[in-house]
């Protein structure tokens, strides 16, 4: 990955568009999880940025507050409607799909450098 490139990781029922590879992880619903996925691509990949969709708060604020207390601090999150998260993956490297089948459990990694 490089600087600015996204990788998208996001559930089970996250649409991937044309072209775009995507690594499925999903081996029955629920593994792996949104949040073990992300966990272990935050400890390899430099992050700069993430961005979710907001409706995350709303319909699943459990995972919500999960997400956010795991979510590192030192790194900008947005939120962005799930219509636009959806235009984004157009542009993603990669879309890993997980197990999750909690809804609006996705997130667009923005990959920084580690200089």
């Amino acid at each position: 990955m490089g600087h600015h490139d996204l990788l998208v990781i996001g559930d089970a029922g996250l649409p991937a568009p044309k072209g775009v590879p995507v690594i499925d992880l999903a081996l029955r619903p629920g593994v792996p999880g949104f949040l073990q996925a992300l966990e272990t691509v935050l400890s390899e990949l430099h992050v700069q940025e993430g961005v979710i969709d907001t409706e995350m708060a709303a319909v699943s604020p459990a995972l919500r507050a999960t997400f956010t207390a795991a979510w590192p601090g030192d790194l900008p999150l947005r939120e962005v409607p799930h219509a636009e998260l959806l235009r984004m993956t157009a542009g993603a490297t990669a879309i890993v799909r997980t197990g999750e089948f909690t809804p609006y459990a996705n997130v667009v990694l923005v990959a920084g450098v580690p200089f």
